[in-house]
C-alpha cells in the first residue's frame, strides 16, 4: 500500500511530465495555459499542506505572466502568484522543525519564485521597474544558488535574466 505523500507526489510528477510534454509539442495560448493554472490551482486545492502544488502553481503562474505580461488577466495571475508565494512562506515558518535539508531547498525555491515574480515586473515594463527590481532579482537567484548550487531552475532564470539585461544595454 502506498503513503499519502507517495500518491500526491506522484500525481504532482505525471501532471508536471504532461504539462511539460504539452509545453514543448505547441506553443500554449494564454487560454491555454489559464485552464492549465486552473487544474493546478484544483490541485492545489486539494492538497493544502502540500507545498509541491503551490510551487507548481506560483512557478506556472509566472510563466504565463512572463509570457503574456500585457494579457488583461496578468495582473490576477500575478497577484494569485504572490498570495501562494506568501503562503509557502508561512508553512515553511511553521515547519522548520522538519528536516533540514528539506527546509533548506524549499527556501531556496522560494527565492526562485520571488526572483521570477521581480523579473516579471521588469518585463512588464522595463523602464519604470528595472531599476526599482533589479537588485531583488539579483539577491534573490544568488540566495536561492547559495542555499542549493543545484537549484537548475534558479541557474537557468539567473542567466536569462542576465541575458535579457545585456541585450536592454544594447539598445
Amino acid at each position: 500500500m502506498t503513503s499519502p505523500i507517495f500518491k500526491q507526489f506522484a500525481t504532482i510528477i505525471v501532471f508536471v511530465f504532461i504539462q511539460t510534454i504539452n509545453i514543448h509539442a505547441q506553443q500554449p495560448s494564454a487560454n491555454d495555459m489559464l485552464n492549465q493554472l486552473a487544474k493546478l490551482k484544483r490541485i492545489e486545492a486539494m492538497q493544502p499542506d502540500s507545498i509541491g502544488p503551490k510551487f507548481q502553481l506560483a512557478l506556472q503562474s509566472l510563466n504565463y505572466a512572463v509570457m503574456y505580461p500585457h494579457e488583461p488577466q496578468t495582473e490576477n495571475v500575478l497577484t494569485q502568484a504572490e498570495q501562494t508565494i506568501k503562503q509557502m512562506e508561512k508553512m515553511r515558518e511553521t515547519n522548520q522543525t522538519l528536516d533540514q535539508n528539506l527546509s533548506t531547498r524549499n527556501l531556496s525555491d522560494l527565492c526562485t519564485l520571488k526572483g521570477f515574480l521581480y523579473m516579471v515586473r521588469i518585463v512588464q515594463d522595463p523602464a519604470q521597474n528595472g531599476q526599482r527590481y533589479y537588485i531583488d532579482v539579483m539577491q534573490n537567484y544568488e540566495k536561492a544558488l547559495k542555499l542549493n548550487p543545484d537549484n537548475i531552475l534558479a541557474k537557468q532564470l539567473q542567466e536569462k535574466f542576465l541575458e535579457g539585461m545585456k541585450q536592454a544595454t544594447r539598445r
